[in-house]
């Protein structure tokens, strides 16, 4: 059972104990992504998360923040996405004192020098080519930006090259600053723990955390009267497509009938859009549909790389089986397959001390309410099919169709014209 305890300074420290592991996983979150940034320093939350990994005073270099958890076996990295910051070290449990050591170093002391930022921009130049230059992986990014447009949800979380190129230290500095703070830190330790024992060591590690009122993010502006498309057109050998619709957030009432809703869609070999661009028809080798649920966003997306004379067909057969879901309730035994597909797969996620530590943690951050695997399985087992209909025929209608692409294409009108129910 996790333990959540909060300091008199407001860090929080979530604890995870798990037995038949030898592992611990030590993970910093920080309630700060892409969408707490202003436009001209877009990339800057990605680009600090890259620069913690440069040097701290008791680590000067990246080779000497990188050895201790190479010496030991230790696996380590960050990540950045719209809502959150993260910084994360697994070692075998008898390493936790380096682990923590570590993460908190890197976390709380990180010089940002500047010879290493002008080195770095390079780096994170390169990372945003190597998106584009992969139209499956590029095709992701488009869809943010054709559902939200000009505003922080809709901006990459690299940034543009443009930006990285011209973010200065002073810029790194400030944002740590604001960010970087004790009321928007969550330290979770998960894996091969003693609940007391270890709140004490976090605590010792933790103690330099500075203490002030972070920044908040500006309120997401939903606008769409009708469908919409975004066309990237490139000379590719398969058009690579995201087709579908805005959705529910973390916090609606019906997020796991939509959660659900993309299982029975696109989640499983047996899904049906699996059976039916894949299997019958044989027209793409990938095709998912996944929901993505965040505090203030949320939207049901089927992706697919078709052949190039295939995509009106693509379109519409995907089209097809929304409209379907809409008419009609899931069979009984589909969506028990559906629960069940879900519940086995969390169960299978969440035995690894990252995994839990994110569970967890990513929770708090995100809800400031954490629910046990136990209670979530609840809430799935108590979506009924009329939930199933009731929440399709919500988000599957025209104004709320959305279509981005990359292929040999001019035409966007012609794509258009497809996007009706």
């Amino acid at each position: 059972m996790f333990r959540k305890t909060t300091l008199l300074n407001s860090l929080r420290i979530i604890t995870v104990p798990q037995k038949g592991t030898q592992a611990v996983t030590v993970l910093v979150l920080v309630g700060t992504g892409s969408k707490y940034e202003k436009k001209e320093i877009n990339g800057i939350s990605h680009f600090l998360e890259h620069m913690h990994f440069k040097g701290t005073k008791k680590r000067p270099s990246t080779i000497a923040i990188a050895e201790p958890l190479d010496k030991i076996g230790g696996i380590y990295n960050a990540f950045t996405s719209e809502d959150c910051t993260g910084y994360f070290a697994k070692v075998a449990a008898s390493q936790i004192e380096i682990a923590l050591d570590w993460v908190s170093d890197i976390y709380l002391n990180s010089l940002l020098p500047e010879k290493e930022i002008k080195k770095e921009k390079g780096v994170i130049i390169e990372e945003i080519n190597m998106g584009y230059d992969n139209p499956m992986a590029y095709v992701g990014r488009l869809w943010p930006k054709l559902l939200y447009g000009d505003q922080p949800a809709g901006w990459d979380v690299a940034g543009t090259k443009e930006n990285v190129a011209k973010i200065s230290r002073q810029d790194l500095l400030n944002y740590m600053k604001n960010q970087y703070v004790a009321s928007n830190t969550i330290v979770c330790l998960a894996g091969k723990i003693n609940n007391f024992a270890i709140i004490n060591k976090v605590k010792k590690y933790f103690s330099g955390i500075a203490t002030a009122t972070p920044f908040k993010k500006p309120k997401v502006v939903e606008r769409q009267t009708a469908p919409e498309c975004l066309l990237h057109p490139r000379k590719t050998d398969q058009t690579h497509l995201c087709l579908g619709v805005r959705g529910y957030n973390l916090f609606h009432p019906q997020k796991y009938t939509q959660d659900l809703l993309g299982i029975i869609l696109g989640g499983m070999m047996s899904s049906r859009l699996f059976e039916e661009i894949r299997t019958k028809l044989g027209i793409a080798y990938y095709i998912t549909t996944s929901v993505d649920s965040d505090p203030d966003t949320g939207y049901l997306v089927s992706q697919a790389g078709v052949d190039n004379q295939k995509v009106d067909l693509a379109i519409s057969t995907i089209l097809k089986e929304y409209k379907k879901l809409c008419q009609k309730k899931v069979p009984k035994e589909e969506l028990e397959k559906a629960k069940d597909c879900t519940k086995g797969k969390m169960a299978l996620l969440l035995e690894t001390s990252d995994a839990q530590a994110s569970f967890y943690g990513l929770q708090e951050l995100l809800k400031k309410e954490i629910l046990t695997p136990e209670e979530i399985y609840k809430r799935i087992d108590q979506v009924s099919q009329l939930d199933i209909l009731k929440v399709a025929k919500d988000i599957f209608q025209p104004q709320k169709l959305n279509l981005a692409l990359i292929g040999p294409f001019k035409d966007k009108e012609k794509f258009q014209r497809l996007l009706k129910l």
